[in-house]
């Protein structure tokens, strides 16, 4: 073996959203990572209605259509990669927090296993469990907070079809905001995480690149639009163009009275997660991050960060990526949209 021969692998992280597949393949070189390919294909192109659908606690996935459209970004796009990360969506799992008294890190896993009988609200033949230290340290002199993820076996299985289905090797599969959050959170401030996709949206506390917590609710992208459709009596395409262009600009101020009322109760859940944070972290919020489609709405922004008054941005997940010049512009405007693939591709690397 050469001990100064730098290596290289690939490595693609695949988001499964609900109106479109995301995929990211990036190669790493020593500790450079470089963008080495990208694609996207919408749910018209392969199916009826939304990829994934939520019904009486169970996420159904069409795994024959959504393989023939993973194939077809592989192969449009050039992908050589084989392992491939996976995300799976917050509104199917089941996010927790508790606290457990000082022990040794030996001593967790079934003190965790434990306490978590008290809080899942499903039998653990049915769930896998996955847990992140998120105070504490195992050292036997200090509490330890933990924040556990439920998924159920069902939900799982059917991800290991999809893997199988698309002729890949499964690498990584957990909760989506986990690969968000490795992407788009860049240094240790206190930050709150809000993702807007496209039927759903999750807010998060992270701190230290720590998730600290996390929940979904039901204002979304979707239902921006349907609440334009409905008090414009509009159809839902000529909505969606209008929500686009104007969103909150004072130009059109029939469209900015017509979201304000969803905008201000995203703004309620700010502020919720950030008066939890306060008085758990004994820390303030420092820094509102913007991911998913649904952030670029125009004055999504400038609003947030007037009702804060702090520093508010739209993620750049791609920066510290090694990307060709010709496309730094174009991977800065889908940045938002693709870092949940991006986090899931990293995450492959190391």
């Amino acid at each position: 073996m050469n001990p100064f021969r730098i290596t290289s692998k690939n490595s693609l992280g695949v988001d499964i959203g609900t109106s479109s597949i995301k995929i990211v393949e990036l190669s790493q070189k020593g500790a450079a990572k470089k963008l080495e390919n990208y694609g996207e294909i919408c749910t018209e192109a392969l199916y009826e209605k939304s990829f994934k659908t939520l019904g009486k606690n169970i996420l159904t996935l069409p795994c024959k259509d959504i393989s023939r459209g993973i194939k077809a970004i592989l192969e449009e796009a050039g992908m050589s990669g084989q392992r491939a990360n996976f995300s799976i969506p917050d509104f199917a799992s089941f996010f927790t927090t508790f606290d457990l008294p000082p022990m040794t890190t030996e001593e967790l896993p079934q003190a965790i296993k434990f306490e978590a009988r008290r809080h899942i609200p499903l039998s653990f033949s049915e769930v896998t469990l996955d847990w992140q230290i998120i105070k504490g340290s195992g050292n036997e002199k200090e509490p330890i907070k933990v924040l556990l993820v439920a998924v159920s076996n069902q939900i799982i299985r059917q991800y290991q079809e999809l893997v199988q289905l698309s002729g890949l090797r499964l690498g990584n599969l957990e909760a989506e905001i986990f690969g968000l959050s490795r992407a788009v959170v860049k240094d240790d401030k206190p930050s709150v995480l809000l993702d807007i996709g496209a039927q759903s949206s999750t807010i998060s506390a992270v701190v230290k690149k720590k998730l600290k917590s996390s929940y979904s609710f039901v204002i979304s992208g979707e239902f921006l639009t349907k609440t334009i459709s409905k008090k414009l009596d509009i159809n839902y395409q000529d909505a969606e163009k209008i929500k686009k262009e104007n969103g909150l600009f004072l130009f059109r101020k029939d469209v900015r009275n017509a979201l304000l009322p969803a905008v201000n109760s995203v703004a309620l859940e700010i502020k919720k997660i950030s008066q939890n944070f306060a008085e758990n972290e004994n820390q303030k919020i420092e820094k509102i991050i913007l991911a998913g489609a649904g952030c670029s709405l125009p004055g999504l922004r400038d609003f947030f960060s007037g009702k804060f008054q702090i520093s508010t941005e739209i993620t750049n997940p791609f920066s510290g990526i090694i990307v060709p010049a010709i496309l730094e512009e174009k991977v800065k405007d889908i940045g938002p949209n693709y870092a949940i693939a991006l986090g899931e591709s990293i995450a492959g690397l190391k």
